[in-house]
């Protein structure tokens, strides 16, 4: 039975949550989970976040329509970090694009490799 108490959380109590695409293996996003929004995603299916800007949780796709259904969750093996594989609606990043790690560096440069959504 897995017990979320044996997670190790940061000074802050979170935990670092990465997001990939179930399909295709493509890294989408990273946001900070609490206890509450791991137990909260668990029951309900949907990807559930903590805002440390907004101190509060944040269902993904809440005001935008663009919601992460859980379909597996992995735990590393220090157990200080969670991996989602996640069936995503639309974009991941606030940006509009699929995902947020859309800039790649090369050759000492930035190169933008998706761009928005849509």
């Amino acid at each position: 039975m897995f017990d979320p108490a044996s997670l190790k959380l940061s000074a802050d109590d979170l935990i670092p949550a990465i997001a990939q695409d179930h399909e295709t293996g493509d890294v989408l996003m990273m946001a900070w989970m609490n206890l509450a929004s791991l137990e909260r995603t668990m029951e309900t299916g949907r990807v559930t976040y903590w805002s440390r800007s907004r101190q509060e949780l944040w269902a993904k796709g809440e005001t935008s329509g663009n919601i992460q259904e859980l379909v597996d969750l992995r735990v590393d093996c220090d157990r200080d970090c969670i991996l989602m594989q996640v069936k995503q609606t639309g974009p991941a990043c606030h940006t509009g694009r699929r995902s947020c790690f859309y800039t790649a560096i090369r050759e000492g440069s930035e190169v933008e490799l998706m761009r928005p959504m849509g």
